[in-house]
């Protein structure tokens, strides 16, 4: 009843925040408690100080009466530990992608699409998708988390604040069973314009590259690239930097390479792979150092990362 009546039910708390989105080195400021004692108006304050600390947000309480009110609120406020972290790994990515980048491609161009948000399923909950996958979109404008999108329109106003591409996954490859693999592929060339991506190691990564892409469909799949169609080949299994670079090596064997100006292998422009499994900070660098020094460039190759998108982080 006191808040209610002499505050008229606002909480007596002076909160000030970084602004959202705002890059913040850590070892910005030190991490205060301050507690009113309840029998006089002093404050008296823990201040601890460390190099690893980034300060983002404080509270303040102005009232003595409510002595109890900052660390009330911590316990909520302090939630935003989560889309912070999201973030904070999906922009030291974003740099690990655009410093390869840098060095084996022409330009940046597609550095917002290079890593696609593959984690809805992998969340704890469909609220924490969507916390999850619009801090990754505050770096990258690729998702497959519809919630994201949902969220960012609802609390941002952003109409749409991702793309995605018509996408094959294993039940939908599998379900036309082995012996009718290369039609399923041939019917998500012909059901889909433009840009599509088709999981391709259901049997065998090798032969859907070889015999299936490489021949049986490749004149499909030039025809559709004159029309602006990109074609991604998934391989969504093994070791990823030595998949990932024998799958580019059968693709340049049977539809050609170019090389560009600093010298790295490109496949055509209609062609290009997805890597979307065990995707982290660590394999990313991994796998475009393995690119980098068979000489293909990071242009070929565009990213989902799942789980390790939302669920590989805490507190701490």
């Amino acid at each position: 009843m006191y808040i209610l009546e002499r505050h008229n039910g606002r909480l007596p708390l002076r909160i000030k925040a970084v602004a959202e989105g705002a890059v913040v080195p850590v070892g910005n400021g030190r991490a205060s408690s301050c507690i009113y004692s309840p029998q006089n108006t002093q404050c008296w304050t823990l201040t601890v100080s460390r190099a690893f600390f980034a300060v983002l947000f404080t509270v303040e309480n102005t009232d003595p009466s409510c002595y109890w009110l900052t660390n009330y609120v911590e316990t909520l406020l302090a939630q935003v530990w989560y889309p912070t972290t999201v973030c904070t790994s999906s922009r030291a990515q974003k740099q690990v992608l655009a410093e390869y980048l840098d060095e084996t491609a022409d330009n940046l161009e597609g550095l917002h699409f290079k890593l696609h948000d593959f984690g809805f399923r992998g969340s704890t909950s469909v609220e924490s998708a969507a916390i999850g996958g619009a801090a990754h979109l505050v770096n990258f404008r690729g998702s497959s988390t519809i919630v994201a999108l949902a969220s960012c329109r609802d609390y941002f106003g952003a109409e749409m604040a991702a793309k995605c591409i018509p996408s094959a996954e294993h039940s939908t490859i599998t379900s036309w069973t082995r012996e009718r693999e290369s039609e399923s592929y041939k019917n998500l060339l012909k059901q889909f314009q433009g840009n599509v991506s088709c999981v391709s190691d259901s049997y065998d990564i090798w032969n859907a590259c070889d015999k299936i892409w490489g021949e049986e469909l490749k004149d499909l799949v030039i025809e559709r690239g004159k029309s602006g169609g990109v074609l991604f080949v998934r391989p969504d299994s093994g070791d990823p930097a030595t998949v990932v670079v024998k799958v580019l090596e059968i693709l340049g064997s049977k539809f050609g390479i170019s090389r560009n100006s600093k010298g790295y292998k490109l496949l055509p422009p209609y062609l290009r792979v997805v890597q979307g499994d065990g995707i982290w900070y660590e394999s990313l660098k991994k796998i475009l150092d393995h690119l980098k020094k068979h000489r293909w460039s990071a242009d070929n190759l565009t990213f989902g990362s799942g789980g390790n998108s939302f669920d590989f982080c805490s507190l701490e």
